[in-house]
């Protein structure tokens, strides 16, 4: 007989809450993270730093890192550090660099992963990738999945309100990526897993569909799991493709060709989502996806984060370049700049002001 089942690679522990940090040490001993207690703790000197007079006493055996940036040298130097330390796990405390940085330290050391975020600005928090800068730019690596996630959500409500809504760009974006996906299954025979197209999508029509706020608890938390649940559908997936299409090329063009003035990975993405559903002929959904963004205080259009339309129409061009052998829409229609111009300006029309 056939074996019928999959093991999923995820999170042994998943406690999104108001509240959740404060038991950070309780949950890890009860779930036999780490019985010790011995504990390596990353940290940013930022949001990191600033909770852990709160933290430490719940972790009295652990030993605080803090960490420098985001860099493929940080995490090595971090990795370093944390050698013959004999801990039971690593936990990564602050936003997406120190995250990933504690991702790739742990890997290259053997040791789990504890995610504790400290904002919801994309979904790297619960991914199988660690995204550093190095010496070339930016690279993705892969590592092992969290064997922990933990998301206060009084601590991501604390966080600037920009990183919220880069989070939303993020997940709302998964909609036009399984759309791409799809597409590459109906032209090129890419064979999609539904498993993991079954939750990107899900994840990102929760919070495209949820009435709530960035200041309400309930979007919160269903924003807090969307990104979990994308994260591990890429796990699941084994690559990024659930949650990336044409929507992150477009993100990575604008980082590309215009390092110094790119707006946050959520803001292009989402921004690159509505544009991409239009340009695959689904323009009420294109319409109602700017319209939740527009409710967020996200960008619909390039001037709302400091790019003219013909850098947009520069990047959109140049988008296909950033993923060699990924299928999009925007391989599948090979456009050219005029035809991006006379796309964008109906665009413009069919979302409206």
């Amino acid at each position: 007989m056939p074996v019928l089942t999959r093991l999923i690679p995820s999170p042994v522990v998943v406690d999104i809450r108001a509240g959740a940090l404060d038991d950070l040490g309780g949950v890890l001993a009860d779930e036999r993270i780490s019985h010790s207690g011995k504990l390596a703790v990353a940290v940013s000197g930022g949001s990191g730093a600033r909770l852990r007079d709160r933290v430490a006493p719940s972790l009295p055996g652990a030993d605080w890192y803090e960490v420098g940036g985001g860099t493929l040298d940080d995490a090595i130097k971090l990795a370093g550090a944390m050698k013959g330390g004999h801990y039971d796990a690593v936990v990564g405390l602050g936003g997406g660099k120190i995250i990933d940085c504690a991702k790739f330290a742990a890997a290259r050391v053997g040791l789990p992963l504890v995610a504790v975020p400290t904002n919801l600005a994309h979904d790297g928090l619960c991914s199988p990738v660690a995204t550093l800068d190095n010496d070339a730019g930016r690279g993705s690596y892969g590592v092992p999945n969290p064997i922990a996630v933990v998301i206060d959500l009084d601590v991501v409500r604390a966080a600037p309100a920009r990183f919220v809504r880069a989070g939303i760009g993020d997940a709302v974006s998964n909609v036009s990526a399984i759309a791409d996906w799809e597409l590459a299954n109906r032209i090129k025979g890419e064979k999609i897993d539904g498993l993991a197209a079954a939750m990107a999508r899900q994840a990102g029509e929760a919070v495209l569909r949820h009435p709530g706020g960035i200041g309400d608890n309930d979007f919160l938390q269903v924003l807090a799991e969307a990104l979990v649940l994308t994260g591990i559908a890429m796990s699941v997936s084994g690559d990024s493709r659930p949650a990336s299409g044409a929507c992150h090329e477009i993100n990575h063009a604008f980082d590309l060709l215009f390092p110094t003035r790119a707006a946050s990975h959520g803001e292009q993405c989402g921004l690159g989502a509505a544009f991409a559903m239009y340009l695959r002929g689904a323009h009420e959904e294109s319409a109602h996806m700017a319209e939740v963004l527009r409710r967020h205080g996200l960008p619909v259009l390039p001037e709302e984060i400091g790019f003219t339309p013909e850098e947009f129409f520069r990047a959109v061009e140049f988008a296909p370049q950033t993923r060699p052998g990924r299928y999009t829409i925007l391989e599948h229609l090979d456009l050219k700049t005029d035809q991006i111009k006379d796309l964008y300006a109906d665009y413009v029309k069919a979302i409206g002001s």
